[in-house]
């Protein structure tokens, strides 16, 4: 998940605005952070909005004569893995291999997690993240912080989360001040 820091995943405008991403995400602590996220990673889970907003983005990575390797690699792993997209409203997977499910996102991660498989990785879809901290369903949280204040907006971390204890388990400060941690939950 990107973070701004100030804590929110998007700016108080248009949710779908992530031009405050772009500067940020290009960097090589968060090329190399997103790769060392889904390289143990089965099964991808996200909501419809990204879903959608992904398709857009990745697909046209692939083969594109100036892209990055990291980038390739990723949306080559995107395209490839098994997606699961939480939605209600949406009627046609957007691209192979996907599966859309309208259940509640706890009683999917059961389905998935009692599957085989590697990792699950949720990608960016903050209502899914919300509803597994939420329930103290998250054993890994990776965030990727970028040194702007967005000034308003959702945040990733609302009140009543469940007390529990969180283990640093790697961390990385890159160009432009961008941080890359992942937490390990201590159970």
């Amino acid at each position: 998940m990107s973070l701004s820091l100030d804590g929110h995943y998007v700016g108080p405008g248009d949710p779908s605005d992530m031009d405050w991403v772009m500067p940020y995400a290009v960097t090589d602590v968060a090329r190399d952070h997103m790769t060392k996220l889904w390289e143990t990673a089965t099964t991808a889970l996200l909501g419809r909005v990204n879903a959608e907003g992904f398709v857009g983005i990745w697909l046209s990575v692939i083969g594109k004569d100036d892209a990055d390797a990291r980038d390739e690699a990723f949306a080559k792993w995107l395209r490839d893995t098994e997606k699961v997209i939480l939605s209600s409203t949406l009627d046609e997977p957007p691209w192979e291999r996907t599966t859309i499910i309208d259940k509640p996102t706890l009683e999917v991660v059961d389905d998935l997690q009692n599957a085989e498989g590697g990792d699950i990785l949720v990608l960016s879809s903050a209502s899914i993240i919300k509803a597994l901290l939420a329930a103290d369903r998250v054993d890994r949280l990776a965030l990727t912080v970028f040194p702007v204040f967005l000034g308003g907006g959702p945040r990733l971390f609302d009140d009543g989360l469940p007390p529990g204890e969180w283990a640093l388990a790697r961390q990385e400060a890159g160009e432009h001040g961008t941080l890359s941690l992942v937490y390990d939950r201590v159970r």
